[in-house]
């Protein structure tokens, strides 16, 4: 496509580099949310029945944690629902950012869940509270079955940052039911209910670090800094070397969602035909997609310097006078 200065040209998704449409989770991954989902409802009643019959404070106070997990799950999965949908003219990304706004909710959630399960515990430090252990047992164990098995079809997701924060939080109700079995367990025969707390104070503190980390990385993207697994200097050797490459600036990385990565680029190649421009491109395409999994790219293909040579460049502010 030709660009307006002379001797520039512009070149985006050759042939070599086709894709017509945007990834989407596959359906195995919806179909695992959605089971999620589905059990956590089932989890939730299940503590809200056993906590007012057992007059368990602490399964009632899980009930609350489990509730919070289900919006959040819930959430999750409409928003990879949402990155099926096709792209239009004003949403040219389509909807896959929606995951990455998903995944910031989830991670203030699991915030203020870690504070409120510190503030809980340091409150029955100061007053233990008793309750009926054999009932709280019962529902906790039933639970802690409900949470294993649907950690065990979320895991395995790492790479998408939406499905592994809802990971995150089943395995926060995971740990959360394991507490609440060993707490009973210990009390059953010594009834020390102090142990409820500090157990919930652990289990507090892991969340809290793990809810960090989420609000971390949802930020960056937010941010549109480079994706931390990503190099940028070995992303610009790489296209250093291709043969024909003089030179490149103007080079940006960032993220779309957690598995779409995108990428624009100057690179200068001299005067050469159309068809070695072409081929310059397809190669680039080739090892950006091979190498470090970049696969929506703008390669500007240029005859001569342009207005900088940076390889970073900050494009300035324009204000209206």
């Amino acid at each position: 496509m030709a660009h307006h200065h002379p001797g520039i040209e512009t070149e985006h998704h050759p042939k070599r580099h086709e894709h017509d449409h945007f990834a989407v989770a596959p359906a195995s991954i919806r179909g695992k949310l959605a089971f999620a989902v589905a059990l956590t409802f089932v989890v939730l009643v299940g503590e809200v029945i056993g906590g007012v019959w057992s007059h368990s404070l602490a399964l009632l106070s899980d009930a609350a944690h489990v509730f919070t997990d289900f919006i959040s799950l819930a959430l999750s999965l409409g928003a990879l629902l949402l990155a099926t949908r096709p792209v239009s003219k004003d949403r040219t990304f389509g909807w896959h950012r929606a995951e990455v706004f998903a995944a910031l909710v989830n991670g203030a959630l699991l915030l203020l869940i870690a504070i409120g399960l510190l503030v809980e515990a340091y409150r029955r430090l100061l007053a233990p509270v008793a309750v009926r252990v054999e009932g709280m047992l019962i529902i906790a164990a039933a639970g802690l079955i409900a949470n294993g098995l649907i950690a065990l079809r979320l895991r395995g997701h790492s790479h998408d940052l939406n499905v592994h924060s809802a990971y995150l939080h089943v395995l926060a109700d995971l740990g959360g039911s394991v507490g609440v079995v060993v707490a009973a367990l210990i009390m059953l025969p010594t009834g020390w209910y102090i142990v409820d707390p500090i157990l919930s104070a652990v289990i507090a503190l892991a969340v809290l670090f793990g809810s960090i980390r989420l609000l971390r990385d949802t930020g960056h993207i937010l941010l549109e800094g480079v994706p931390r697994e990503v190099n940028l200097e070995a992303v610009a050797e790489a296209v250093r070397t291709v043969p024909l490459v003089q030179g490149i600036h103007d080079l940006h990385i960032w993220t779309i969602c957690s598995n779409l990565l995108a990428l624009s680029v100057h690179v200068t190649v001299g005067d050469c035909p159309g068809s070695d421009r072409d081929e310059v491109v397809a190669e680039i395409n080739h090892r950006l997609a091979e190498q470090f999994g970049i696969s929506e790219t703008t390669v500007q293909v240029e005859s001569g310097p342009c207005r900088t040579e940076d390889l970073i460049h900050i494009v300035p502010h324009r204000y209206e006078p």
